[in-house]
């Protein structure tokens, strides 16, 4: 089922305009944070697109599409002809790192043939950064000549990696993180059963990315931020609240909280450091670059996890105020 879109609701109204106008762009770059719902936002927007040139006519704003619309059945059953995405693809193996040129020929059936269901056809792309050289090398062919009513929409991360000829084909829309309202309506729709604590946690910790805060989600990650909290106000001059970070985190059941905390532990100082100026500001950063290459290497080399997290734990601790 198509999830709904919370937020972004400007960039909502541009593109429907656009395409009502009849000027809309063959080709597009939704660019932004990772976990922000670009591409939740493009495939509703293609839906919406589909459904609003086949008819019948939609009464609702933004990109909802009824229930009952029949182009939006065909949408969710993956059956829609005049419809693409391409994606990583799952392997044996796992997720593959890139989509392939042989993905990207394979949207020649659908460039070539006539449109089925109406005057509008849409190729989504989740996304870009993904695109091995030889696939957006045969991608851009398809920019160059798009026929009418094609309509490309590509998502990206980080789209300055994209070869510069494809974004000079594409118009670049920015999407910004979600402030907090819209965040914590996408998180309790996603999870329900989350404690009042853990959602407000994740909001935080998400800083305007739901995606990113739902890596979180069951791991009581409020316990961890908390520690973390409490151990850079006082220092924990005494370790208590190291070693029991430490204990806690290293058993086998705690794996995934102790990944979390890998992460979680670093972009904490980060954030202490933006707070600071002067000699405090390069300590707090000398102690967040020695955390992010101990986080970094703790899989990798298969470190203990235990002196891990007290390691980590140390340098939070030293983001202290000085004793009086």
């Amino acid at each position: 089922m198509t999830a709904p879109v919370i937020g972004h609701e400007a960039q909502a109204a541009m593109l429907l305009a656009a395409a009502r106008s009849g000027r809309m762009h063959h080709g597009w770059i939704f660019s932004g944070p990772r976990g922000i719902g670009k591409a939740t936002f493009a495939r509703a927007l293609a839906l919406r697109l589909l459904a609003e040139a086949a008819g019948p006519p939609i009464a609702a704003e933004g990109l909802i599409v009824p229930q009952d619309h029949p182009i939006r059945a065909i949408f969710e059953a993956a059956a829609h002809p005049d419809y693409a995405e391409l994606f990583c693809l799952e392997r044996d193996s796992g997720t593959a790192r890139n989509i392939t040129v042989d993905q990207v020929r394979g949207l020649q059936r659908l460039i070539q043939s006539a449109p089925s269901l109406s005057d509008r056809r849409i190729v989504l792309i989740d996304s870009a950064d993904d695109l091995e050289r030889g696939a957006a090398n045969a991608l851009l062919k398809s920019l160059e000549e798009p026929p009418a009513g094609m309509v490309f929409l590509l998502v990206s991360h980080a789209p300055g990696r994209l070869l510069p000829t494809i974004r000079s084909r594409c118009r670049t829309l920015r999407f910004d993180p979600l402030d907090d309202a819209a965040a914590r309506a996408v998180l309790r729709a996603e999870r329900e059963d989350l404690p009042a604590n853990e959602l407000e946690s994740l909001v935080r910790i998400g800083e305007g990315s739901p995606g990113k805060a739902l890596g979180y989600a069951g791991l009581s990650i409020a316990d961890i931020e908390q520690a973390l909290a409490t151990i850079a106000a006082g220092g924990d001059p005494d370790n208590r609240q190291r070693l029991i970070l430490a204990k806690g985190l290293s058993q086998k059941a705690a794996r995934p909280r102790y990944e979390a905390f890998l992460e979680r532990a670093p972009a904490f100082i980060a954030k202490a450091a933006r707070q600071r100026q002067g000699e405090a500001l390069g300590q707090a950063l000398d102690r967040w670059e020695a955390a992010r290459q101990l986080a970094s290497g703790a899989i990798i080399l298969s470190l203990d996890p235990a002196t891990v997290v007290f390691e980590l734990a140390g340098h939070v601790a030293a983001l202290a105020p000085p004793a009086r």
